[in-house]
């Protein structure tokens, strides 16, 4: 699997195996990139946005938009297959991100045609206008859990506000990356260079992404750690950053909840792309008076959730992307224990089928400490607190009690309490009655140490454009 730069497939001198998560066999190879192939893929972008139409030409941007759209939709079923085996997601978590990133395509296709400024007559005889235009060269950053869909939230935006695109993939997802890198050229509407991408296991190419002064604007989806270093490398050029980062979402629920529809949608918090997911249900918040029914039945569905291959049509979860992160979450779930009741402990399992994998079984602790590092920090695995409040304004309380702000979710039939609570919640997205749900027309985003600005929704493009203020005084006519 090779880089796609400046309109073709190309390789690189390193070549780096990709592992199951699943059974810890090669299940290929891929190109790796660093430095040459960022500064390729630079070059690539500065040189298109400077001397092709495309930041100007937004039916051409619409056009390639929905080309690439039919181009992954054509291949859809090899890129969800791919993504099982190399992502550990099982199939319908893969089919799940792949058909959202194909109406993403579409949805940016159209505001490339309808995107606008404004103008007003100020004064008589003095016009002024707002003129959108793109920021220059983007810089996209993906993450590896879900590499196909927040690909394509970075970069479908840029495209569409007329930025050209240099992207670095992670090395976890190589093979799915390639696949990506063949569905791009294969788009013959696409001119060369207007969209690169290099995958890199290492660290050489990224830095490159964010201090080059070829670079616009950057976009980064991943953990707040590196959020911040690329923040602070940006500021030399002052280049705008664009940063969704990690999250300690709480699933808040009242006693007037359904209990029998919550169950299914809180196990499903926990466990979804193996709970690798910044969106994750990874705290628990229940009411006291049913706390106790609640605790039982989610204890009950957690034990029975099937683990096994992404690709086998019978997992309920798939593997943690590998092994050492199954160990890494195993060590968090220990530590805490000092602090936390173990309602699920959950863990590596010892049995020989598993042996070889990066599996882990899902864990519920029960805490009541704020200041507990299991509640305070991420830990991208399948593992939740369970936390039991009494009154609105503690569930307030708790929700906000960590520096994370990306989402949350509450659970009342009450009529009015979902809304007054969700309006307290430092959260970008805040579901009621359901989790996980996503509308590309709407913005997604973090508060606090989730991130600072928005991806999706009309917000999007505006995290790659400029404003540009037009004046025009108009002679009097003599």
């Amino acid at each position: 699997m090779r880089h796609f730069i400046d309109g073709r497939l190309v390789g690189s001198d390193r070549t780096v195996e990709s592992i199951s998560p699943a059974t810890g066999q090669v299940l290929g190879s891929f190109a790796d990139g660093g430095a040459p192939e960022a500064d390729a893929a630079l070059a690539a972008a500065s040189r298109a946005f400077a001397t092709t139409s495309w930041a100007h030409d937004r039916e051409l941007r619409a056009r390639v938009l929905l080309d690439i759209a039919q181009e992954l939709e054509n291949r859809r079923d090899e890129v969800v297959l791919a993504l099982a085996r190399e992502n550990g997601k099982v199939l319908p978590e893969a089919g799940f991100e792949v058909d959202l990133a194909i109406p993403k395509l579409r949805y940016y296709a159209g505001l490339a045609l309808s995107d606008l400024g404004s103008a007003a007559e100020v004064k008589p005889g003095l016009y002024s206008f707002s003129l959108r235009q793109p920021a220059g060269v983007a810089s996209v950053i993906v993450p590896w859990n879900s590499p196909v869909v927040l690909a394509v939230r970075s970069f479908a935006p840029a495209l569409a506000a007329g930025c050209t695109v240099a992207m670095k993939m992670p090395g976890q997802t190589g093979l799915v990356n390639g696949l990506l890198a063949e569905i791009l050229a294969s788009c013959a509407s696409l001119p060369a260079g207007v969209l690169n991408s290099f995958t890199e296991t290492g660290n050489d190419g990224a830095p490159l992404l964010v201090t080059d002064p070829r670079v616009g604007v950057v976009s980064y989806t991943g953990s707040a750690a590196v959020g911040k270093v690329i923040m602070r490398q940006a500021a030399g050029n002052l280049v705008p950053v664009s940063l969704e980062l990690g999250g300690k979402s709480p699933m808040v629920v009242f006693d007037d909840a359904d209990v029998d529809a919550v169950i299914p949608v809180l196990v499903k918090g926990v466990t979804t792309f193996a709970g690798q997911f910044c969106m994750a249900g990874s705290r628990i918040l229940v009411q006291r008076g049913i706390a106790d029914r609640v605790r039982d039945r989610l204890a009950e569905s957690l034990l029975a959730v099937r683990i096994g291959p992404g690709d086998d049509p019978g997992s309920d979860m798939g593997p943690l992307i590998d092994r050492a992160s199954a160990e890494r979450v195993d060590r968090m779930v220990e530590a805490a224990l000092d602090d936390a009741k173990p309602v699920v402990r959950g863990g590596i399992p010892r049995e020989k089928a598993y042996a070889d994998g990066a599996y882990f079984r899902p864990a519920l602790l029960e805490v009541d400490r704020l200041d507990a590092d299991i509640v305070q920090q991420e830990v991208f695995g399948p593992v939740a607190t369970f936390e039991v409040f009494g009154d609105e304004d503690d569930a307030v309380r708790r929700a906000n009690a960590t520096d994370y702000g990306l989402a949350a979710s509450v659970w009342s039939r009450d009529v009015d309490r979902p809304l007054r609570v969700a309006r307290r919640i430092d959260a970008g997205t805040v579901w009621t009655n359901t989790w996980g749900l996503v509308n590309d027309q709407f913005e997604e985003g973090g508060f606090k140490h989730s991130g600072v600005g928005r991806l999706n929704g009309l917000r999007a493009l505006e995290e790659f454009q400029q404003i540009k203020h037009l004046v025009h005084a108009v002679a009097p006519q003599h």
